[in-house]
This record gives structure tokens, C-alpha cells and sequence, in this order.
């Protein structure tokens, strides 16, 4: 099978992993998904991430991160919103506010992958690739 959406598949992995409450999932690893997962380190949505060679080709080793005893999670919902088959761009007057700013917009911008805050402060629209909170 060929991957026709590998964010949506990053994003899918990550939703499962935190579902299933893993500790750690791989991702097949490319500078947009790395950009992604280091908007994701520093929004605090997972814990830290490396990336490890695997022979031919590097993997992202995500660790996951959930809060308290329970193992509660962070993430309670992430969502791909531009696919292939249909893009999605807001300029920058029109970019999105997840929950009332509870959540993240995760946009890719010509100043490269940035969370809505981010593009609302350097005034760039964008693809709107994703939905976190």
C-alpha cells in the first residue's frame, strides 16, 4: 500500500498510540513531520521526540505524554484538516482558533511550519494541515 497522506498518517499513529495509551510510537521520519512533532514538544501535546536511523531510512520515536497516575491524556483530539485531495488555506485574517484557543491550528506557512498563534503574530496565512487540543 503507498501512502498517499503521510501527515495523516503521523497524525493517526500519534491518535492511536494515545488512545491505546502507549508510552512511545514510530513514525516514518521527514523534515514537515519533524517540524510538526517539535510544534507538538513545545505546545507540551507529547513528551519529547528523537530521531532514530534505521538502516536506509530514519524513524521518529515519539514519546507520548499523559499527566497523572491515571495516565490521563493530553491529547483529546487531533484532526488532519488539508489532505490531497483537498487543501485548505486561510489567509491571514481567517486563520483558524481551535476551541477558543484551547487547541492548536498547526499551519505551513512560507516562514515554515507554525502554530495559529505564531501566524496570527508574524501575520502569514497558510495550508492548514492540523487541529490539536
Amino acid at each position: 500500500m503507498t501512502m498517499t497522506d503521510p501527515i495523516a498518517d503521523m497524525l493517526t499513529r500519534i491518535r492511536n498510540a494515545n488512545t491505546a495509551k502507549h508510552d512511545t510510537v514510530d513514525i516514518p521520519a521527514s523534515k514537515m513531520k519533524v517540524a510538526i512533532a517539535d510544534i507538538l514538544v513545545d505546545e507540551g501535546y507529547i513528551e519529547k521526540y528523537e530521531l532514530v536511523d534505521e538502516g536506509s531510512y530514519k524513524n521518529i520515536h515519539v514519546t507520548m505524554k499523559y499527566t497523572g497516575a491515571k495516565k490521563d491524556r493530553i491529547i483529546s483530539g487531533i484532526k488532519r484538516i488539508s489532505k490531497p485531495g483537498l487543501r485548505i488555506y486561510a489567509g491571514k485574517e481567517d486563520i483558524p482558533s481551535v476551541l477558543g484557543g484551547l487547541g492548536i491550528a498547526i499551519l505551513s506557512t512560507n516562514k515554515g511550519i507554525i502554530t495559529d498563534k505564531q501566524a496570527r503574530k508574524e501575520k502569514v496565512g497558510g495550508e492548514v494541515l492540523a487541529f490539536v487540543w
